[in-house]
């Protein structure tokens, strides 16, 4: 059973009453009357991240896509809590000053305050973060429009490269090495880009578990599509020189989650402004595709202009 399927089977008809909820189909809880915006995560070894031999990078990979939830609803979040379940090996003296020190550095970076958790002994290490912000606005999921473009901020694959070299399936020179696996570690996400994603976009996620797969959820409960260009996906210039290198593929790159960049759409009239609003405020933002009528299939077009058909879509949560 996957992710949504449990939900709308399960719990979906508990969130009914609370319109706050919004229907269990959105990253976000929003009290729209109080103006308060929480999400919550989870995240498990060997699921959510490889190993705790550096948990000085994993606790800052955890908090960044924790509070990107927020970000990509055009939200500054304010406050974090976090739970965690360890035994004395996980959570030893050096370990923890190692956490603490990097909750400090992510705090002053992104202007967040710990405000609470829980901790439990157990032989499985978890980490479960709460994260909490405050606006009059939210961008909604499913609020496309028909002939929307589709953007993206920063780049794509960069993360899931880290990840091939960590699991000694990619190999690459030092230099290299380092580029990628700082990008799995310490994904680059746009907490000062929340003011621009509130006056332009019309719907937005954040990229978590893959670029099609995050498209999807975008517009699951509306009746449209989307055609997307492989060649526009943005990715970065070591990754370019690491396709041409080891010839590898870009539609194998692009779409297998852990980016943490935003995807939204937005209309084409505003098109010129979002392009000047990306240079002077020097946000990459690039126009991938577009979205259509929901009486066409969804395509994904090459830099020939023919269909294909991108396999590794994103990371599926299957029970």
């Amino acid at each position: 059973m996957q992710e949504f399927e449990l939900i709308n089977r399960y719990f979906s008809s508990l969130s009914k009453l609370n319109k706050s909820s919004l229907q269990l189909n959105d990253d976000v809880f929003y009290d729209k009357k109080n103006h308060l915006v929480i999400s919550v995560d989870t995240y498990n070894e060997g699921n959510h991240f490889l190993d705790f031999k550096n948990p000085e990078l994993v606790i800052k990979k955890i908090i960044r896509s924790s509070i990107s939830d927020l970000i990509c609803k055009g939200v500054n979040p304010k406050f974090y809590f976090i739970s965690g379940s360890g035994n004395k090996k996980k959570f030893s003296k050096n370990n923890l000053l190692k956490i603490s020190k990097s909750l400090s550095q992510e705090q002053k970076k992104y202007k967040i305050f710990l405000s609470g958790g829980d901790t439990i002994f157990s032989n499985k290490l978890s980490f479960s973060i709460t994260s909490v912000g405050y606006t009059k606005k939210i961008v909604y999921r499913n609020n496309a429009k028909f002939n929307d473009d589709i953007y993206v901020t920063g780049n794509l694959g960069d993360s899931f490269v880290g990840l091939q070299i960590l699991k000694k399936k990619i190999k690459v020179k030092k230099k290299i090495r380092d580029y990628f696996i700082n990008k799995y570690y310490k994904p680059d996400i746009n907490i000062n880009f929340t003011k621009i994603l509130l006056k332009y976009a019309n719907t937005s996620i954040d990229i978590s578990d893959g670029l099609i797969d995050d498209l999807k959820k975008m517009i699951n409960r509306q009746y449209l599509s989307y055609t997307l260009n492989q060649n526009k996906v943005p990715i970065s210039k070591n990754l370019t020189k690491l396709i041409l290198e080891k010839k590898l593929q870009k539609s194998k790159l692009i779409s297998n989650g852990d980016d943490y960049q935003i995807l939204f759409t937005a209309s084409p009239n505003k098109s010129r402004i979002i392009k000047n609003v990306s240079r002077k405020k020097g946000v990459k933002l690039t126009k991938i595709g577009k979205i259509i009528s929901g009486n066409v299939k969804s395509s994904i077009i090459d830099e020939k202009g023919k269909q294909i058909v991108i396999k590794s879509t994103g990371y599926t949560h299957q029970f």
